[in-house]
């Protein structure tokens, strides 16, 4: 199973918006792990992200997907990050 954070802040209404946008893709795909990250906790990721969340993030490759997303960008996102295909790779 692979791993990717939703980051934002308790009472961010966007970020309730972005958690359900991913929370639809995830009901047909069960291959993912999201951790809610509230960055209002960890001072690392408020410096980063503090302006831009809601944003998913995927630690490993580092790629981001930044707020405004629909369900087709978080579907892409997916899809980019799948085993194979990060760095680049296609199997």
């Amino acid at each position: 199973m692979q791993r990717a954070l939703l980051l934002g802040t308790s009472g961010c209404h966007l970020c309730e918006l972005a958690e359900q946008i991913i929370n639809d893709h995830l009901s047909c795909n069960q291959t993912w792990l999201i951790d809610i990250i509230d960055i209002a906790e960890q001072e690392q990721w408020q410096t980063e992200f503090a302006l831009l969340i809601p944003v998913l993030y995927h630690p490993e490759s580092q790629t981001k997907l930044g707020w405004p997303f629909d369900v087709q960008q978080v579907n892409l996102f997916f899809n980019e990050l799948s085993p194979g295909k990060i760095a680049g790779k296609e199997e």
